[in-house]
This record gives C-alpha cells, structure tokens and sequence, in this order.
C-alpha cells in the first residue's frame, strides 16, 4: 500500500472509500490518563513497596496489554490483579473526550461500523463503555487478552476486520501510542494519529502516521470526507 506522510491537522482522506473505524480506547475515545495513574500508583505499592511508582515509564508504553508493559518494565506480574481492581473502583471517573459523543453519533448516521482494539482486557473495555452509556454503538469491542498477539503485532486489527466483514483497504485505525500505528500497517489498515490525549505527538509524528488530528472535530472531518 502507497503510504503518504500527512503532517499534523493535514485531513486530506484517501482514495479508498471508508467503510469502518477501528478504535484504540484510552487516549482516544475516553480520558483516562488520571484514573490509570492512580490505579498504577497503587498496584506499585501494594505490590512493590517502597519507591517512586515509574508511571512516566509506564505511559511510554501504553497501547500495549498491561502484562507485555510489566514484563517490558521488568515489573512484578501481581501488579495487574490490584492495577485492574483499583480501574474498575474509578472507573466512574472516566469520561469521553469532548467532541467524542458527536463523532460517533456522526459517523454512525452516515452508515461506517465501528470496533474497540484496546489494550485493557475484552471485560474490562466493555464494562467502562457499558459504564459510559455507548456500548450500543460499537459493533464490537475486543480486548488484547482475547487475541493470541496483542499490539503492536496485527492481531487485533486483523480479528477486527474479520468481525466487521469489511477489507483492509475500507477501514483505517485510530491510536494515540505508536504500537496502535504498528498494529494498523501490518495489518493493512491507514493509521491515524490522534493528538488530543496525554500521549507525547512527537513519536507519533515520527512514525509518519496516514493523518495526524488534533481533535475529534478534524477526525470527523476526515473520516466523512473519506466515507464519501
């Protein structure tokens, strides 16, 4: 696939008509970055004991499934049962980004499918947007427990395309971690950047995303643009 360097707020679409959207969770749809810190303050602790908790290490890798990031870290694996316990207590915290809302209801009127590639847990992901309220609009929703390779091997995006029933070249990946981009390209699918998270834009822009957006609102943009 040819593969144009879009610099940051381009929103040219793509030759091919877009069918789906396959979504990263965090940093994307929803704004979690306060309630992940606290729960990773915690699990560190509670696990590992004195010390600084690494979260600025630990945000360096998100995208990818919490234990790949532990084993990265060489970190103790216990801290997922406190990490997802204390996610789950504040979950109530989390909320969509602002535009988000109006961007699903958009694309959803125009007909394109959507589909969760996280890296949380299938159960977990589902439970937060069921807790939101927009559970209904995506057609589904898989977690990197639920796949044999999480991000940033292809396996996600390629399990979301085969549920969606649509091809590589009719669906694009949106992502705030350069493992969502990865996951994308060697899947087939256009990667877009998105810039509105705590994710530092420097490497994602560095890893010549097909778009780079700055919010919802230009996300939108392009993607009606691109459905046309």
């Amino acid at each position: 696939m040819n593969r144009e360097h879009i610099n940051d707020g381009d929103v040219r679409s793509p030759d091919k008509a877009l069918r789906a959207v396959v979504f990263d969770l965090d940093g994307v749809l929803v704004d979690s970055f306060g309630v992940m810190r606290e729960a990773f303050e915690i699990a560190y602790r509670e696990v590992v004991g004195a010390g600084e908790p690494p979260f600025e290490e630990y945000s360096q890798h998100l995208g990818r499934y919490f234990p790949d990031i532990m084993t990265i870290m060489d970190l103790p694996l216990e801290m997922e049962e406190p990490f997802v316990r204390e996610s789950y207590r504040l979950a109530h915290r989390v909320r969509m980004f602002d535009g988000v809302p109006e961007l699903l209801g958009a694309l959803h009127q125009k007909g394109l499918r959507f589909a969760v590639a996280t890296g949380k847990s299938g159960p977990r992901a589902r439970s937060l947007l069921d807790t939101l309220g927009v559970l209904p609009l995506f057609d589904h929703v898989i977690g990197s427990d639920e796949v044999a390779h999480p991000k940033p091997a292809p396996d996600i995006v390629l399990r979301a395309l085969e549920l969606l029933k649509v091809d590589a070249a009719d669906a694009v990946m949106v992502g705030d971690a350069v493992s969502d981009l990865a996951s994308a390209r060697a899947a087939g699918v256009r990667a877009l950047a998105a810039l509105w998270g705590e994710s530092d834009p420097a490497p994602l822009l560095d890893a010549a995303p097909d778009a780079a957006l700055k919010n919802p609102e230009e996300l939108l943009t392009w993607c009606l643009d691109a459905a046309r």
